[in-house]
């Protein structure tokens, strides 16, 4: 990685979740500092609408938060991605942690604290997992994930959360066959409760919404009796 490289990395839009306003200023004038762009909530329920019109490069959550705990927001981020978590709370039992990293946890660090060694442990999770800035491109289609845009054929599609995150799902792996289970584990909010044909609907509004691009209904395949996947001969690149 280049300095240049090395310097946008750290350059993250994160959120923090804490419902005691004092440590939420303090976590965000000390990352603020060391120059990321970052937002508070101080309710999880809050936190979770956000998260399904807006991507973050890395979230810091107390657990104990008022509408969905932070043990619940990282269990619904980590069905859909890989961003960067923090936990950052009172609990400080074994059993407590060893929770934290079950959910999705990539670290873990109890109050009191120091924000200084909070800084430090972000920019070292950022290093290992800088912000991925770059659109995916999947023959004619491009997800830009950091917008939640999606282009096909220069033309801009409308597609609901639900429907995005069915769709890029299946596009960064290609040929890879995700079941109905697997997809409906991916659906923001309440994908645990809905029926797996809930996704055949939305892989239906899928293919009608981009049936103008290169590939018609082609994006998505059905595989019987397995589910669905997009075709390998497509690579996706991001760059």
């Amino acid at each position: 990685m280049t300095v240049s490289a090395a310097a946008d990395a750290r350059r993250a839009t994160i959120l923090v979740v804490e419902d005691d306003a004092k440590t939420a200023e303090l976590v965000a004038l000390y990352l603020g500092h060391a120059g990321h762009r970052v937002s508070t909530e101080r309710s999880g329920s809050r936190a979770l609408q956000r998260l399904e019109t807006e991507s973050f490069d890395l979230l810091v959550l107390d657990v104990m938060l008022p509408g969905a705990s932070g043990t619940s927001i990282a269990e619904r981020v980590r069905a859909m991605s890989t961003t960067p978590i923090i936990f950052l709370t009172a609990r400080t039992m074994e059993d407590d942690r060893l929770q934290g990293f079950a959910v999705g946890a990539d670290d873990y660090v109890t109050k009191p604290f120091s924000p200084r060694e909070l800084v430090a442990r972000v920019e070292a999770l950022l290093r290992r997992s800088p912000p991925n800035r770059h659109p995916l491109r999947y023959a004619d289609l491009t997800l830009d994930h950091a917008r939640r845009e999606v282009v096909v054929a220069d033309a801009p599609v409308e597609l609901t959360p639900s429907e995005y995150a069915v769709l890029s799902t299946l596009v960064t792996r290609p040929g890879i066959v995700f079941s109905r289970a697997d997809l409906l584990a991916r659906l923001p909010h309440e994908g645990g409760q809905a029926l797996e044909r809930t996704v055949d609907v939305h892989i239906s509004n899928i293919r009608r919404k981009l049936a103008h691009g290169l590939l018609g209904g082609g994006y998505v395949e059905t595989v019987i009796g397995a589910g669905y996947r997009t075709p390998r001969r497509h690579k996706a690149d991001a760059r």
